[in-house]
Formats: structure tokens, C-alpha cells, sequence
């Protein structure tokens, strides 16, 4: 029977909803410590992010507010990586893994494995998938582009690359690496990514807009 594998972020629920549960957890936590309301920590966390992006976040609103440390820096990303997000798949994604709730569906996804394994705790995905591929369990050279965890759906489900789909949206990683084995992929156009043009090595085969053409 045909596999169907997801991509995680960006490709099942936005990706910047956990970034905002993770910024209101950090207040949360700065809000007593620095006397300032946990509500205008987390909008200036948000504003920073908008204008400024990521890298920069904690330090610059902990200096904004004269309370920088390296340690606190630190307590903050410790309290952001380890909070558990309020998440929800996006309406398209529910639908599409109801309409494919029979066939066999894994979900393959970097980044940090704690951090990955809250996120599909919290979209209740464990039912919904036959197993969540965190592919930092195996090391972080066993990150896409590296095919390892696609050729371990492969050996569990009996089949053969051709037999298995990939859905993303990362056209720099996701397809390059098992498009060469034979496996089919479908790049999902939204998020980071959306904007990046692809040479042919690292497009997907096909392209949707939204996961109800699936």
C-alpha cells in the first residue's frame, strides 16, 4: 500500500504559533523578575521577532528592559524549548489526514528532538500516525537531506522508495537528499519557504498550494 509522509513544521500547522507560545511562556517566566506585565513582554518579544528575526530575541528585550545576563539569555531559551505549546494543525491538514486516516502516515522532522516531540504531543498526532520520525534521535547528520529515517519507513512498511511520498515545504533540504532513491515528493507552498525558487535537483516532483489537493 502507498506511505504517506509529512513534514512537520510549516506542512501540518504553523510554525510561527509555536514561536508565539514559546515567547509567552518566556514572559511568563520574566514577568516577576523583571516587574514588567507578562502581556508587554510577549508583545515586544513579537514585535522584536517581526522586525529583527529570531537570533536576537531574548537578548535585545532583556536589554530593552536593563536586565541582561548571559545566564538569564540562557534560563530564557531553557524555558522556551522546554514549554509545552497550545498547537493546532491547520484546517487543510486536519482534513487530509482524516481523508488519508487508512493508509499507513509517519511524520519526518529536524530540529531539536524535545522540542519536536512536545510539538506532536500537542497536536495530538501519536493516534493519528503510525510514528513521528525525530530525526535528531539519530544524530544530527541524520538530518534531511540524509534519506536514513525515510529507508527505516521503507524496512518497517515493506515497500519500496516509489511506494512512499514525502509532503514539504523546505525546498533547500526536504527533497534533495531522497528524490535520487526514487521516492515521491510534493512541496507544499507556504511558510519560510514559500518565496524560494528551486533548481530541479531540489524542487519536489509536484507542487500544491494547500493539502486538500493532495
Amino acid at each position: 500500500m502507498p506511505v504517506l509522509v509529512f513534514d512537520l513544521d510549516d506542512t501540518l500547522y504553523p510554525e510561527l504559533s509555536y514561536v508565539h507560545s514559546g515567547f509567552r511562556a518566556v514572559a511568563d517566566f520574566l514577568s516577576p523578575r523583571l516587574g514588567v506585565p507578562a502581556e508587554t513582554l510577549a508583545a515586544g518579544m513579537i514585535a522584536e521577532e517581526t522586525a529583527q528575526g529570531r537570533g536576537q530575541v531574548f537578548d535585545n528585550v532583556l536589554r530593552q528592559h536593563g536586565h541582561w545576563s548571559k545566564a538569564l539569555v540562557a534560563a530564557c531559551l531553557r524555558t522556551y524549548r522546554q514549554h509545552r505549546p497550545i498547537l493546532s494543525l491547520f484546517p487543510d491538514a486536519e482534513r487530509c489526514l482524516m481523508r488519508f486516516a487508512d493508509w499507513p502516515l509517519y511524520i519526518v522532522t529536524d530540529g531539536h528532538k524535545e522540542v519536536q516531540a512536545r510539538k506532536v504531543a500537542a497536536l495530538h498526532l501519536a493516534g493519528r500516525v503510525r510514528h513521528a520520525y525525530l530525526t535528531n534521535r539519530y544524530g544530527r547528520h541524520r538530518a534531511k537531506p540524509d534519506p536514513h529515517v525515510f529507508q527505516l519507513i521503507c524496512q518497517r512498511e515493506g515497500v519500496m522508495p516509489e511506494d512512499v511520498t514525502y509532503v514539504g515545504d523546505n525546498v533547500r533540504k526536504d527533497f534533495v537528499g531522497i528524490k535520487p532513491l526514487g521516492f515521491k515528493t510534493i512541496r507544499i507552498i507556504r511558510g519560510n519557504y514559500a518565496h524560494l525558487e528551486a533548481d530541479a535537483a531540489h524542487d519536489a516532483d509536484r507542487s500544491i498550494q494547500t493539502l486538500d489537493e493532495l
